[in-house]
């Protein structure tokens, strides 16, 4: 490789400390602390369903009013099958509700845990 195109190899690392040693105090009061593995798996599904932007806008949507699967595909401008799918993923993930009105199934967001953190992830984007 050419002086021009080569990469320091320093430079292409990630910090690390020069000299190996474990701070026990740090490491056990971390421990005492840390969710089980489960729950970190969990917590982890948890987050990859906002990893899908159709979800993160009907999630947006029900932030603002209960709203039935007409109305999102017609907002979002989707087929109705697609907003469906995906409510059926965000139902079984705990993040929205429905309510029938008889014929018709209203969706809104199950808790205003949901809110918050769009409004955080939000204001961490707008920064």
């Amino acid at each position: 490789m050419e002086d021009g195109n080569r990469m320091d190899l320093q430079d292409s690392e990630a910090p690390h400390c020069d000299f190996i040693s474990v701070h026990e105090d740090i490491v056990n009061r971390v421990m005492q602390v840390m969710p089980a593995d489960q729950q970190l798996l969990d917590l982890a599904e948890f987050f990859r369903v906002f990893g899908d932007s159709t979800r993160i806008r009907i999630l947006y949507v029900l932030s603002q009013s209960e709203m039935c699967v007409c109305d999102i595909a017609g907002l979002l401008k989707m087929g109705q099958s697609a907003i469906s799918h995906q409510l059926r993923v965000l139902k079984q993930m705990r993040l929205v509700k429905f309510r029938r009105d008889g014929k018709t199934v209203f969706y809104s967001l199950a808790d205003g845990h949901i809110e918050t953190i769009l409004a955080q992830g939000m204001e961490h984007i707008c920064e």
